[in-house]
This record gives structure tokens, sequence and C-alpha cells, in this order.
């Protein structure tokens, strides 16, 4: 089947992809181009990439580094909108798929090919988000997902394709976890996690201590905040990216940021997984505190909305569409104020916010004390309270006189 000529494949030189290569070639009869995006999941996941993809039968291979970019424009614009999806999960896979997607379209056009393929499974949220994405940046290039295509249904059966064809491969039949890392996280599916009765077992955390284990000594951090970004360190500043790493050499030591959900995926199936996000927990725990000082009530509240509407966005796979727009320019005027100093407690686990100071806090001494105070009268309370509660009072009057 002659049908495209260069086909550019998200390769992670994992099992699947290792496979992928040579099915396309044999299935296809083409040129396949491996594309490895670096998005901060480690020198021991990169090392050996090129190599690897060569063997499998690529003809090429490029590894492109996208990890300040997908720090700056894609995790930093989340963060100021506050998502979170279904209360505890932040997004580390959901935020990576649309900038390596648009990497992929971006070499695909380089390398004059015609079709784009992937290695997700026909069960995940994943194979989504990246075809949506293909969709608005080159609905002309034909996408393959060889999962809803081929014959190779488990892990014992892709390893002896590869062994049939010679083609080296580091993975084992015997694998427990999948994983997926970046800069932002790491996650964690299979295993006795399939099971949400079982309690995840010390192995299936990679990156961050147990609460057991973490320093019996709490550690301070203060980040520093403008216009919604996190911008200085213990007051160093650094680049998007480098403040993430700095926060999480810092939080992971003491195990913040672990995360064990059932979520909803989009699919339609239910899912358990763990996620660990040290550094990503206290950017959010520090956005969160700016913004209790600095958004009035309605404020706080409309950017809730604007939070959990964008965190099925980014679950969903729709980062290239309009709406995404509407809501980053939403919250980039709520965030315009969200300028200031957090000091973080992080402890066995835990991350508060233990001081905070803002510039533009709304927040006023003068009318918040107990004490005595010169600045307002508590007599208007009293007009306040009649008003705010004259529907209920016209309703009951209502039913009385009926």
């Amino acid at each position: 089947m002659n049908k495209f000529k260069k086909i550019v494949l998200a390769y992670s030189g994992g099992l699947d992809t290792s496979a992928i290569v040579p099915w396309l070639k044999e299935t296809y009869g083409c040129e396949v181009v491996a594309f490895v995006a670096d998005v901060g999941q480690g020198e021991d996941e990169l090392a050996g990439v090129e190599e690897k993809a060569i063997a499998s039968g690529a003809s090429e291979c490029h590894i492109v580094d996208l990890k300040e970019e997908m720090v700056s424009d894609y995790i930093y614009p989340t963060l100021q909108t506050g998502a979170i999806y279904e209360g505890t999960y932040l997004l580390g896979t959901s935020m990576a798929r649309p900038i390596i997607a648009k990497a992929q379209v971006e070499i695909a056009r380089k390398v004059g090919a015609d079709a784009l393929s992937h290695g997700c499974t026909g069960k995940g949220n994943d194979q989504v988000r990246f075809e949506a994405c293909f969709a608005a940046l080159a609905p002309d290039l034909e996408v393959i997902a060889p999962w809803r295509e081929w014959d190779l249904t488990s892990r014992e059966s892709l390893l002896e394709y590869l062994a049939e064809r010679d083609i080296p491969c580091a993975a084992s039949a015997t694998k427990i976890y999948s994983r997926d890392a970046n800069a932002w996280h790491i996650s964690h599916e299979g295993g006795e996690l399939e099971d949400p009765w079982n309690q995840p077992s010390d192995q299936v955390w990679t990156m961050t201590n147990s609460p057991e284990e973490a320093p019996d000594t709490p550690e301070f951090v203060s980040v520093s905040v403008e216009k919604g970004q996190i911008v200085a360190v213990n007051g160093e500043r650094y680049s998007p990216y480098n403040c993430l790493v700095q926060l999480n050499s810092i939080a992971a030591p003491h195990g913040v940021g672990r995360v064990d959900i059932v979520e909803n995926r989009l699919v339609g199936m239910k899912s358990r997984g763990c996620y660990e996000t040290p550094g990503g927990t206290v950017m959010m725990a520090a956005l969160q505190a700016i913004d209790e000082l600095i958004l009035d009530k309605s404020s706080r509240k409309w950017k809730e909305t604007l939070g959990n509407e964008f965190a099925h966005l980014v679950y969903d796979g729709r980062w290239f569409t309009p709406l995404k727009a509407s809501i980053l320019a939403g919250a980039e005027a709520l965030c315009e104020l969200a300028t200031g100093e957090v000091v973080l407690k992080l402890y066995k686990g835990q991350v508060h916010a233990v001081q905070k100071q803002s510039v533009n806090s709304l927040y006023s001494e003068d009318f918040a004390t107990f004490g005595d105070d010169d600045v307002y009268d508590q007599s208007h309370a009293e007009g306040f309270i009649r008003l705010f509660s004259l529907s209920s009072r016209i309703a009951t009057l209502n039913k009385k006189s009926k």
C-alpha cells in the first residue's frame, strides 16, 4: 500500500513506537521520519533515542527542545486561569500535547511529509488531543494511528514483532506501569493501580518522597509573582522553565504534589492515575494566595468559572481554538494586578501559603480589624442586609397573604 511517501512519527524510543516504525514502512511502503519532543522528560529517556530510531528503521530523527516554550507558552497561561481538572489534576500530560503536536506538524512541513502518526491507543485521551491539534494546524495531512489498525494487541506481541526483525529494544514483557514524564510532572497508570481498592505501592512513585520519608523539619520557599506569572524563587529570578526546575527540586523531597485520582476520560471510561507535580503544586498555591488578596468576590467567582472551563478545554485537546483565546484573554485581564510575594511552608506532603503580600491587595486591616476603627460604620450593615434579603422577605410575605 504505497499511499504515502513520507510519514512523521511522534517517537519516544519505547516499545510501542519502536514497533510502529517498521510497521509503517511495511504497511505503507514509505519513508518514516522520527520526531522526538524534549519536554523535560529527562536525560535518561532521551539517551540514545536517535540511534534507537535509526535502528528501528527511521530514515532520520529530529529531536526538538520544547522545554522553555512549553512552560512559558502553555503551562504559564494555563496557570493564570487557575485550571485544575476535576478538582485535583494539574493537567501535566494534557498541557504537553498541543506543543508536541505543533512541533510535529512543523517537522512534517520541513521534511515534506504527507502524513503524521502517533503511538496513542484507541482507549486514551491522547489520540483525541493529538488529532484535534493536527486537524486545527494541518488538516491536509493524513493521520495514522497504528493502535487502531494493526493486529498487535499485547506487549508480548510487540516484543515478538521486533525480535522477528532483529530490532533492538530495551523493553521487557514484565513492564508494570505506564508512565509519562515531562518538566511539569510524571503520571503513572497500570499495574495495581487498575484496581481503585489497591493503595499505590512505594514503587509507583518516582519523583517525590513519601510524606513518611520527607524531612521532619519544614522548609519555607519564597515565590515572586508578576501579573500572574512566577518570576523568582527565593529572590532569584529565573526563566519560567527554570523557576519550575527550582521548585521541583525544592518541593519533591518534601513529598509535595502527589495525587491519586479516578478521572473521567474524554472517551467515556474512567481511569485511575497517580500524578506527581511538586513544583507545579507550589506554583498553583502561590498564585491562589495572590488571588486571595487582589480579586474581589465577583472577580474571583468568575475566575473559578474560567479555570474550570479551561481545565476541560486543555484536558480535551482543544488548545488551538477560539475558545482558548477567549478564556486566556479573560484570565490575563484578571491577572493584571496579580503581583506580589508569597512564602510557602513545605512539610510532609503539604504546601501552605503562610505569608502573602501585594501592592494591589484589597485586604485592609483598618476595615477588617476586630479592634477599634474609624473607617467602618457598623450600623450601615442593617440597611445592606435588608436590601440583600428583600426578595426572601417579599416571598414569605406573599405566602402569608395567601
